[in-house]
């Protein structure tokens, strides 16, 4: 299957969005118990959900930190890898920064968006002078009143594969 074909179909289908969110779950099984799902997604614009429930609460019934930070690896990393090409470039996390701010007593929606200009000056002009480049993907995360819970800022190193030394 082409997947970059499928998600592209997600964008514009509230069927193949749940097809893939359901696939998500089966090709990211870290991630299956806490329940993320996509709400929306564009080209440029990702909004994911981590819902309110026992799975994801801490010791006094709020969401979990862990869950926000995962939530905000999950939301940033995927639109990144859905704009750029998974089988030229490869992506890993060097670095998840947290930054907590509210008690969440609700679902967690989190917010990411970049721009082909974005992903020009911070990944393709870097690339063509570097082996890697590390981008900065800061990830909003609020309940739904509105509340900010946290900022999660993951930072990703871009890597063109032909400059990859480690074998998968």
């Amino acid at each position: 299957m082409d997947y970059i074909k499928f998600i592209n179909k997600a964008k514009v289908s509230s069927f193949y969005l749940g097809l893939l969110n359901w696939q998500s779950g089966r090709m990211i099984p870290f991630n299956k118990p806490h329940g993320f799902r996509i709400l929306e997604l564009s080209d440029t614009e990702i909004k994911t959900i981590v819902p309110y429930k026992k799975k994801n609460f801490n010791h006094i019934k709020g969401l979990h930190a862990t869950a926000m930070a995962t939530l905000a690896e999950f939301t940033s990393g995927f639109l990144l890898i859905s704009r750029i090409n998974p089988d030229k470039y490869r992506i890993i996390l060097t670095k998840l920064e947290m930054e907590y701010f509210y008690q969440g007593k609700s679902d967690g929606l989190a917010s990411f968006s970049l721009s082909d200009s974005w992903l020009e000056q911070n990944i393709y002009k870097p690339l063509t002078l570097d082996e890697s480049t590390v981008v900065t993907c800061p990830v909003k995360i609020v309940d739904t009143q509105g509340n900010h819970l946290a900022t999660g800022t993951s930072h990703w190193q871009v890597k063109n594969w032909s400059k990859v030394k480690t074998k998968i």
